[in-house]
């Protein structure tokens, strides 16, 4: 019983003087950083004069699509000019799974036009944070991976590695790599 009482004084007496001598504070580095990020914040604030989100719009598209409703997706109107994109989806190893132009811009499968809770951390003291449903009613999150449109209507999603421009681009030579999986040369 003793040793445990002056093992608890040990380690109260060892994060005394840890924190009077600052340990337990900010860095003078992370002080710095974080008025050279305030710094840059404030020389190049967010743009506030965006007009329309190419985002939101494959976001609202999507969601007709994948929800069964084609012709409200294909009908779905844009007003602003919707850039062409190329990609190139690959396996793996490397190897062309396909190559394809994008009508707009290539989007992430977790994007949401929602949000997904009241509150996007629980702080304490706060009340319990209630999930919201996405756009299809559903909850939970989506595969890792994108998705995108062509120019001549077809939806595609996509899990695994890719090549993305607004130039057109050949991958004529891609390097196949292979793993000896017997363990002999």
């Amino acid at each position: 019983m003793k040793k445990t009482k002056v093992l608890l004084l040990a380690c109260f007496l060892l994060l005394v003087v840890a924190f009077s001598s600052g340990c337990l504070e900010k860095s003078a580095d992370q002080t710095r950083q974080q008025e050279i990020s305030a710094k840059l914040e404030s020389a190049q604030p967010t743009p506030t004069d965006v007009d329309y989100s190419l985002e939101r719009y494959n976001l609202t598209k999507r969601c007709y699509w994948v929800n069964g409703m084609r012709e409200k997706a294909i009908a779905l109107p844009c007003p602003v000019s919707k850039p062409l994109g190329y990609i190139v989806l690959f396996t793996d190893n490397g190897g062309v799974v396909g190559r394809f132009v994008v009508d707009g811009k290539v989007s992430s499968l977790n994007s949401m036009l929602t949000p997904q809770s009241e509150y996007f951390e629980l702080n304490s003291g706060s009340s319990v944070n209630k999930w919201l449903a996405d756009t299809d009613g559903s909850y939970g999150v989506n595969d890792n991976g994108i998705f995108f449109f062509t120019p001549d209507g077809k939806y595609l999603e996509w899990t695994g590695k890719y090549l993305y421009s607004d130039i057109p681009f050949e991958v004529s030579d891609p390097i196949i790599k292979t793993q000896n999986t017997t363990g002999g040369v």
